[in-house]
């Protein structure tokens, strides 16, 4: 019975030894593999900070021409920015200039028509007919008639004749030789007077005055006791122009001479 206890516990070591022997090895196989796991995750976290700083420098090889570039494309920008700037100021002072110059040639240009005007034909009307005349012209003339309004036939004798002289295709000119033959009477110089009214109606025959040139010839005839020539010309008159108011100052006339 001892004997059989004996086994029995013997028995029952060897059976606990039998057992802890796989516990050991499964022990043994655990720490191994956590040690394989271990190095296969630190590789793999060298290969993953290998790759990033790979990607990293790949990435900067790239960005750093790309940013230099973008660097580049600004700086060209503020410059073109600066020159449109100054082409801007440049196109407006050209403007103001511009504007400037406009003006002063308009200003130039009416102070050159304001000088011109006075020296520009004038269209005037005189007795029915109408005409150009220079300023110059028409000063003489003017002037002329001016002195036969104050009754100064003097002056106006002498302002017509030398107006004649000096412009004798004018338009001015058959008035002329009319109030000439008028301001001649006026001072009494008969003989011219009559060469002047005489020489008025042949270039004339209708002008307006005429009637009045054929009566104030009469008149001139018959200051110079040419009363023969002077009844003539007033029954020329009233031939002529039988219903002017001439014509019937020309009937008393002519009714009055012996």
């Amino acid at each position: 019975m001892m004997l059989r206890h004996r086994f029995s516990a013997l028995g029952l070591a060897v059976a606990l030894a039998a057992a802890a022997l796989p516990a050991r090895a499964a022990l043994f196989e655990d720490d191994e593999a956590r040690k394989a796991i271990l190095d296969l995750r630190a590789k793999q976290q060298q290969n993953d900070d290998a790759t990033r700083a790979r990607l990293d420098r790949l990435v900067q090889e790239q960005i750093d021409p790309l940013r230099r570039s973008i660097l580049d494309l600004n700086g060209q920008i503020d410059s073109l920015r600066g020159e449109i700037a100054k082409l801007r100021g440049q196109n407006e002072q050209l403007a103001r200039d511009l504007s400037d110059t406009q003006r002063k040639l308009l200003d130039q240009q009416d102070s050159l028509n304001t000088r011109l005007k006075p020296l520009e034909p004038q269209k005037v009307s005189l007795d029915g007919k109408e005409f150009q005349v220079s300023p110059e012209e028409k000063r003489g003339y003017d002037a002329a008639m001016a002195a036969v309004r104050r009754g100064d036939f003097d002056e106006a004798a002498s302002g017509l004749n030398g107006f004649l002289r000096q412009f004798p295709a004018s338009g001015y000119a058959d008035s002329s030789r009319f109030w000439l033959g008028n301001a001649q009477y006026g001072q009494r110089n008969y003989k011219d007077a009559v060469a002047t009214f005489k020489a008025f109606l042949a270039a004339t025959p209708d002008h307006p005055r005429a009637p009045e040139a054929m009566l104030a010839l009469a008149n001139c005839q018959i200051e110079l006791k040419d009363n023969k020539s002077a009844r003539k010309s007033l029954q020329d008159l009233i031939k002529a122009f039988p219903t002017s108011e001439a014509a019937q100052a020309g009937k008393e006339r002519l009714a009055s001479l012996k």
